[in-house]
Formats: structure tokens, C-alpha cells, sequence
């Protein structure tokens, strides 16, 4: 058989030169060898650091009885992970699939069917942000409200407008539309580390609230202690209607949901909406024991206070540094503004000081350290970071 003369792999992503193969706790190591501090936790995925003991424990034990068996049947660990899910958040019923844009794929149909069954809604509206990101399936891509993002895959999926963030003109436009469902990030991740202003999301909810419109909110980044709780929306005195929930609720292993309060959720019914390896006993073991360890544990009180130790030291940084134009973010989902490209800032910290951080845009560095990092771990990076600033 000939060689291939291109990747088998599709060049769907702009890989660095880097080889991972093995990782724990905060640190990852590439095939030759070299060991990094990895403070990008796989794009907000690795919230207890990479191979958690806890959750590599129960894996464990749950792959040696059975690994998937269809949603057909009762799944005991899918039911338990949303029986915590609920317990924790302001809903009621949780729907499990494998990703976050199958996540907000799945809140986008309910607020859909939601709309049909409530208000016979012929083509329902969904408002979401200018600069947000709900993920690449045609529909989410739809509702991700960034041109680049659209390129080259018009016509668009109907039913979307979009709004600017953090716009007092934007709450006019909710009331006046009054669309179905109004669907946002508290923190922009992928839009440049962006959070929304508390005084303008309490309105907004309250314009929902008052007009029926279903306030949806995009917890895939910011979700799982993320941002110093165990939800981005209880900093903001809100109650969402659908929450849309990955990355940090299988520490890597791929698991996507939504938590529904009941009135949206009995919208779907059977044959409406499903997954064929969604909440498999594997995926829910996974977020069972990584939503108990978060909810149970000193994790997200010991985030907060060496998040407080990040900021402070980024902080210190910024004063010194002309380099450095803002400093944003929420507990450990971390936006520096810089005035060079990003990625300059990126590729030195990987290539000299074996330090990972990833972009959020082209002038914003993006820092996700895992919610379990330390103070060494820390001064660590703090001190490439103001090497290289």
C-alpha cells in the first residue's frame, strides 16, 4: 500500500508542535519526554488537573462492568449525576449528550419545541450576542454570533439575531422582539474572555422573566467551578430557565447536558430529542465522580483563593507592564489584553518556559489553570509570565 503523500487526519485545527502522551495533576509530558505546566487544562476541560484521583478511580471500577448500553434502559450513574446536577442548580430535569455544541444544540430544540407547544410558534426566535461562541454543529454555528465563525457555511440555519454584549440598547431590542429564548455566556471565552456586567444580566433576566422568554445560558466554558462556583449564573442573582453544560463535567471524558426547570423540560417528550452514547455509563461515571468531588470536596473554596493569588500577581504584572492593555476575566478564566499578537506570548511560553496557555482572539492570552493548581505552580507561571511580558 502506498504512503500517504497528505495527514490522514482532516486539517481541521492549527496544531502546535507539541506531542502529548501522558498527564497528572497540572502537568503534561510530550513523547520525547519533556514535562509542561499546563495552565490551558485542555480548554477549560481538566478542571481537577489531568487524571484526577478521583474520577480515575471510579472509571476504573465502572470499565471493567459495562460500558454502554443505549438509552433504552436506565442508566444508574446517568441518573445519579443528574439527581446531583439538579440538587446543585436552580433546575429540575437534566438531558445528557456528548459535547457542548450538542448541548446548546439540545437547549436551542427545547426552546424551540418549548415555543410550538406553549405559544404555536411557526418560526421561533432565538436571540443570542455579538462575539459569542455556542459551538460548530450548523445550528449553534447559527446562533454563535461571529462572522468567521459563519464563513463559508451560508445559508446560516434560520430563527437567529443577534445583539451587542453588555449593550443597554440591547435590553430594549429583548423587550421590543420578544423572542422565545434569549441564550448568552457570562463570560465570553472564545469571544476574548469578556464577562458580562452583573447590573445588565439582571435586567435582561428580568425582561425574560417578565415577557416569557426563556433565558438560556451557555455554562460549557464557565461552568464546573470555573469561574469560583459551581455555576457562573449564581454570581449573578439569576435563575436560568436552561443551562447548557461540557468541558469540565467529565474531566475530559467527552460528556455534554442541560438542566431544564420543569415546565420547559416535560417539552421533551419521547422520540423528540435523544443520543445514542449520551450519559453512557462510562461518560456519567465520570461526571458522577467529578460533580461529587467539586460539590463535596475544598476544591472550589481552594480555587478561589489561589485564583485570588493569580490575579493578584497578574495584577502586579500589569502595572509594570506597557505590554499588558487589560487585565479580565472571572475566577480562573483568565484574559490578558496584550498589545503584540497573542500568540507570540503563546508559542514563548511553550517553546522557552514549557508553560501552556492558549489565545482567546487575536491580542487576548487565555489562562485556564486547573482548579486544583498551587502556589508553586503558580509563582511558576507568574514568573514566565512576567519574563515574558
Amino acid at each position: 500500500m502506498p504512503e500517504h503523500l497528505v495527514n490522514p487526519v482532516m486539517g481541521t485545527y492549527g496544531r502546535f508542535p507539541l506531542t502529548v502522551v501522558e498527564g497528572k495533576g497540572s502537568y503534561v509530558w510530550d513523547d520525547k519526554g519533556n514535562k509542561y505546566l499546563d495552565y490551558s487544562s485542555g480548554i477549560a476541560t481538566c478542571n481537577l488537573g489531568h487524571v484526577p484521583d478521583v474520577v480515575e478511580k471510579a472509571l476504573q471500577e465502572q470499565l471493567s462492568k459495562l460500558w454502554h448500553c443505549s438509552n433504552l434502559y436506565h442508566i444508574p450513574a446517568q441518573e445519579q449525576l443528574a439527581e446531583v446536577l439538579v440538587k446543585h442548580s436552580c433546575g429540575d430535569q437534566a438531558f445528557f449528550c456528548n459535547s457542548g455544541a450538542e448541548a446548546n444544540e439540545a437547549a436551542i430544540k427545547l426552546a424551540r419545541k418549548y415555543a410550538k407547544d406553549n405559544f404555536d410558534k411557526e418560526l421561533p426566535e432565538v436571540i443570542t450576542f455579538g462575539n459569542s461562541f455556542h459551538g460548530r454543529t450548523m445550528m449553534t454555528l447559527s446562533a454563535t454570533g461571529q462572522e468567521k465563525i459563519h464563513q463559508g457555511f451560508t445559508p446560516l440555519t434560520p430563527g437567529f439575531s443577534y445583539l451587542p454584549y453588555n449593550d443597554p440598547e440591547a435590553l430594549t431590542e429583548v423587550k421590543n422582539k420578544k423572542p422565545d429564548a434569549v441564550l448568552l455566556e457570562l463570560v465570553q471565552g472564545e469571544g476574548g474572555v469578556v464577562p458580562a456586567e452583573r447590573t445588565w444580566v439582571k435586567e435582561l433576566a428580568d425582561i425574560c422573566k417578565e415577557n416569557h422568554i426563556l433565558l438560556m445560558v451557555d455554562e460549557i466554558q464557565t461552568g464546573m467551578g470555573r469561574t469560583g462556583t459551581l455555576f457562573a449564573y449564581e454570581q449573578y442573582d439569576i435563575e436560568p430557565d436552561v443551562i447548557s453544560l461540557a468541558k469540565g463535567l467529565g474531566s475530559g471524558i467527552p460528556i455534554g447536558a442541560i438542566i431544564a426547570k420543569e415546565p420547559v423540560a416535560k417539552s421533551f417528550t419521547p422520540g423528540s430529542h435523544g443520543s445514542t452514547f449520551g450519559g453512557n455509563p462510562v461518560a456519567a461515571t465520570a461526571g458522577l465522580a467529578t460533580v461529587t468531588h467539586l460539590t463535596n470536596s475544598n476544591v472550589l473554596a481552594d480555587s478561589n483563593e489561589i485564583a485570588e493569588y493569580i490575579w493578584s500577581g497578574l495584577k502586579e504584572i500589569a502595572a509594570e507592564k506597557d505590554t499588558v492593555k487589560q487585565l479580565r476575566g472571572k475566577g480562573l478564566l483568565i484574559g490578558l489584553v496584550v498589545e503584540k499578537p497573542a500568540i507570540e506570548y503563546v508559542n514563548k511560553a511553550r517553546e522557552e518556559h514549557g508553560v501552556l496557555i492558549i489565545v482567546a482572539g487575536p491580542n487576548v492570552i487565555r489562562i485556564l489553570p486547573p482548579l486544583t493548581t498551587n502556589k508553586k505552580e503558580a509563582d511558576t507561571f507568574l514568573q514566565v509570565m512576567k519574563q515574558l511580558l
